[in-house]
């Protein structure tokens, strides 16, 4: 198997070197060059073609999100984020995951290859799915929601995904009506950048985004995120659902999880469930959205690993739906 070539950008000499020498003890990750900004960045990319690049968000001059812009408007490709651990750092993540970057990580408070073992192998394991993956260009057509009224049927639509799929939220909650579907989302994100989504998804968005709480009625026009934390999140019955935030073990290796969101879906909604799973190839949410269709539900996930594309799936029967075309066949889908 050919290794997974590798671009470290970043404007500090020490943290080139402790990013590059981190993803060197990855199996299977070549690291192809150092760049300390664009300027560099541009000629490696088209010298060594790298699979991933690692990008640092505060660089000089030509910013990390200016540069990322560029990438995905010119020439898209799986790009990793290193932003800093403050309030400023959490917006300009989330921007960056608004673009098309398929993760954030923060970077060490201490320039010491110590710092990077916490965040090694979630690390590694992200180049290496990044490597597959299709970015979208920035630019790239969005959904259009249609000019008639949205007339709600009833059914709920459960989400799951991680941040690599945060560019494809904006653009399917950008297509929603301010009456949307009531809409239950799971998405795992870095510390501290759930709440910064959440506030820029319902400044950008028609329909109201909030992080849920227990207790919460489930209501028409609203997108309740999961809070981070120690709590699964999960509706209790349907129609006139409750939310309910479980303090149990994780699930799948996940908390909260998108698995158990999707089967307490199953459980209440039974047939007037909508599940969507946004994140390919995960170890959490394919096992939930099984079960929301053994139920009569409709499913909606990547076609295949690479991402291109979607399949909506009823039962035994399934048909493709384009990345763009998700958001009208969710409305499609919860409408009369």
């Amino acid at each position: 198997m050919a290794k997974t070539k590798v671009l470290v950008v970043d404007d500090s000499l020490t943290m080139r070197a402790l990013i590059s020498g981190a993803l060197e003890r990855i199996p299977q990750v070549e690291v192809v060059g150092v760049a300390d900004g664009a300027d560099e960045a541009r000629s490696m990319v088209v010298q060594y073609n790298p699979d991933v690049m690692t990008l640092d968000i505060e660089m000089p001059g030509m910013s990390g999100l200016e540069y990322l812009a560029e990438i995905m408007e010119k020439r898209p490709m799986p790009v990793i984020m290193f932003s800093t651990r403050t309030e400023a750092g959490a917006e300009a993540s989330v921007e960056a995951l608004r673009l098309g970057a398929v993760d954030c990580f923060p970077k060490p408070k201490v320039a010491l290859q110590s710092e990077f073992e916490a965040i090694l192998g979630k690390l590694g394991k992200r180049i290496k799915t990044a490597k597959g993956a299709k970015p979208r260009a920035t630019g790239a057509p969005k959904p259009v929601v249609a000019s008639a009224p949205f007339d709600w049927n009833g059914h709920l639509v459960t989400m799951g995904g991680d941040a690599a799929n945060t560019q494809l939220l904006f653009d399917v909650f950008g297509a929603f009506p301010a009456n949307c579907p009531p809409t239950l989302v799971v998405q795992h994100l870095g510390n501290g950048l759930a709440e910064t989504l959440v506030r820029k998804l319902d400044e950008t968005v028609a329909p109201r985004v909030v992080l849920a709480q227990d207790g919460m009625a489930v209501e028409q026009g609203t997108i309740y995120f999961a809070p981070p934390g120690d709590a699964h999140l999960v509706v209790d019955s349907w129609p006139g659902g409750k939310l309910r935030l479980l303090p149990r073990d994780p699930v799948s290796g996940e908390r909260p999880s998108i698995s158990l969101l999707f089967a307490s879906a199953a459980k209440a909604a039974g047939n007037a469930a909508i599940g969507v799973l946004l994140a390919p190839g995960g170890e959490d949410g394919a096992t939930g959205l099984k079960a929301l269709m053994s139920a009569g539900g409709y499913g909606i996930a990547p076609a295949d690993l690479e991402g291109s594309g979607f399949t909506l799936s009823r039962n035994m029967a399934q048909q493709p739906v384009s990345t763009d075309a998700v958001a009208p066949t969710i409305i499609k889908l919860s409408g009369k």
